[in-house]
Formats: structure tokens, C-alpha cells, sequence
């Protein structure tokens, strides 16, 4: 197929709507990558986060994130997040998750003073809800720690494909720690270990920024488009997760680079394959009159 065919056929992939601005970056220290559609952006104090948003902060990066909820959200160093497009709840018991995240590595910290709402939080190996209160999350992909500061907080296994096992419910000042294929453990106090890496800003409450940016439009950067190698890491997260990645990113196959190495993968991702190789209408049985 040549490039035009395929930049033909994707130019005729539906369209998600366009996202709506959920959060603000309050806080900035070192430097933000931020993954919207097919575009890398350099991300900018007081720029806006939509769903479906992909945020990557640097090697001595700091993040704070204020959503709409009232959460408040922070990123330590080298630390990778995905806020899932689409509607967060719908299952049982989940219909008033309002803020779904997925925490690939890295350190993470929540606060909110509501508990209103419930939010989710999922790591390749641990997935919390909670409600109101401070939550903390240490991600990498042979162990994960989460420590609940305050309110309440229910923990369940991750299957290699993403989806959570049955929960269980914690209270405040337990942790939950596994490893890769181990169970998790509800833990009396986090580590020794866990609290002296802690990056340092998450010891203490995270400070409200939201007011000093209202009414103006901060923009990021300029972008590119994404690479693969800037990009590969998420195309391979828990099948469960990546729905919609491969029609989000199919634009970037008109990239003789990108597309290269989607072939070499696609062992790993096989949803690609209907995408590289549409059927033609020859192999598609003809309809009789």
C-alpha cells in the first residue's frame, strides 16, 4: 500500500470530540513532556491537562496538578502518567470515580479534602479508589507501594492485563506493597525505605497554586510529532488500559520510521495489525442483490 493509500485511510478514522481543560499546572520544577494526540508538547506552568493526556516529568522534575474536583495531584522525578480518555466510571460500585489515572512509574501523590468523589489510581501492579484524603504511590515495574495518609482506600492486585482483582479495604496510615508475582501484603506503616526515598516535597500538604492562574491562557510550547521512541513504552502498558491508543496514534504510520517499527512489535501489540494491513475489498464477500 503506498503512503497516500494509508494517509487516506486514516484521514477517515473517526474523531474523539475535542477534550476539555480538567486540570492546571500549578507548579513546574525541571521540565514537563506532555503527550496530547500525536503531538509532544513541552509542557508550561499554568497550561492546561485534558483527558487522554500523557504526562512525563524529567530526571529532577516536579509536578502539581489541580483538577476541577478539587484534587490536587503531584509528580516526583521520572515519573510517567496517563489520565484515561473517556468515561472514568460506569462499573458497579464505580459510577462516581470522576478522575481515572494510570501511574506507568515513577512517584506519585494525591489530596483532596472532598469525599464526594472517588478517585482511581492504577499501577501495572496495585489499583486504588479512594475518597477524600492523601494518598502516596511509588511505581516501578518489579514493585509498587501505596501509603494512605488520611481518609479511606480500598486496594486490588493488577492482572497482566490491567484489570484489578478483588479490593480490600485499607485505613489511614496502612500501606500495601508487592512484587512483580507476589501478593500484596497490607503493611502496619510503609517502609523505612519507602519514607527516606520519598521525594521531599510530598512530606508535606501540597500548597493550593490554582488562584494564580485564573483567567489566564497559558499555552504550551511547540511540538512535534510523536515518536515512536518517545511514545513505545505506552503502547505496551496492560491491554485493558490501551483502548483507543492504536487509532489515537494511527496518524503517525504516514511516518515511514514510525510505521517500521510498529511492524517490528506488532507481535506486542497486535491490535495494529487491522491498521498496517486494512483488508482490501476484494477479500470482503460480495453482497447480492
Amino acid at each position: 500500500m503506498t503512503m497516500l493509500a494509508v494517509a487516506l485511510l486514516l484521514s477517515a478514522l473517526p474523531r474523539p470530540p475535542t477534550a476539555q481543560a480538567i486540570a492546571l499546572v500549578t507548579l513546574l520544577e525541571g521540565s514537563l513532556r506532555v503527550f496530547r494526540g500525536t503531538t509532544a508538547f513541552q509542557g508550561a506552568e499554568g497550561m492546561s491537562i485534558r483527558q487522554g493526556d500523557i504526562i512525563e516529568s524529567s530526571d529532577q522534575g516536579f509536578v502539581q496538578l489541580e483538577f476541577g474536583s478539587g484534587a490536587i495531584i503531584a509528580l516526583g522525578p521520572s515519573s510517567r502518567m496517563y489520565i484515561l480518555q473517556g468515561s472514568p466510571g460506569g462499573t458497579e460500585g464505580e459510577q462516581n470515580v470522576v478522575l481515572d489515572l494510570v501511574m506507568l512509574n515513577g512517584w506519585f501523590k494525591s489530596e483532596s479534602a472532598s469525599s464526594k468523589h472517588l478517585y482511581r489510581y492504577r499501577t501495572p501492579l496495585l489499583a486504588a479508589i479512594t475518597t477524600g484524603g492523601t494518598l502516596v504511590v511509588r511505581s516501578d515495574p518489579s514493585e509498587c507501594d501505596v501509603f494512605l495518609e488520611s481518609g479511606s482506600i480500598s486496594v486490588g492486585e493488577v492482572n497482566p492485563s490491567g484489570v484489578s482483582g478483588r479490593a480490600t479495604p485499607g485505613k489511614a496510615g496502612q500501606s500495601f506493597s508487592r512484587k512483580k508475582g507476589a501478593s500484596a501484603p497490607s503493611l502496619a506503616r510503609p517502609s523505612g525505605e519507602f519514607l527516606e526515598d520519598m521525594p521531599r516535597p510530598f512530606r508535606d500538604t501540597l500548597p493550593p497554586r490554582i488562584a494564580r492562574y485564573s483567567g489566564q491562557a497559558v499555552e504550551p510550547k511547540a511540538g512535534h510529532p510523536v515518536t515512536y521512541e518517545e511514545i513505545g513504552h505506552w503502547l505496551t502498558i496492560p491491554s485493558a488500559w490501551r483502548k483507543g491508543l492504536p487509532e489515537r496514534f494511527a496518524p503517525r504510520l504516514t511516518a515511514p520510521d514510525f510505521r517500521k517499527q510498529i511492524e517490528l512489535h506488532l507481535k506486542e501489540f497486535p491490535e495494529w495489525e487491522p491498521l498496517l494491513h486494512p483488508k482490501k475489498d476484494s477479500e470482503f464477500p460480495q453482497v447480492r442483490n
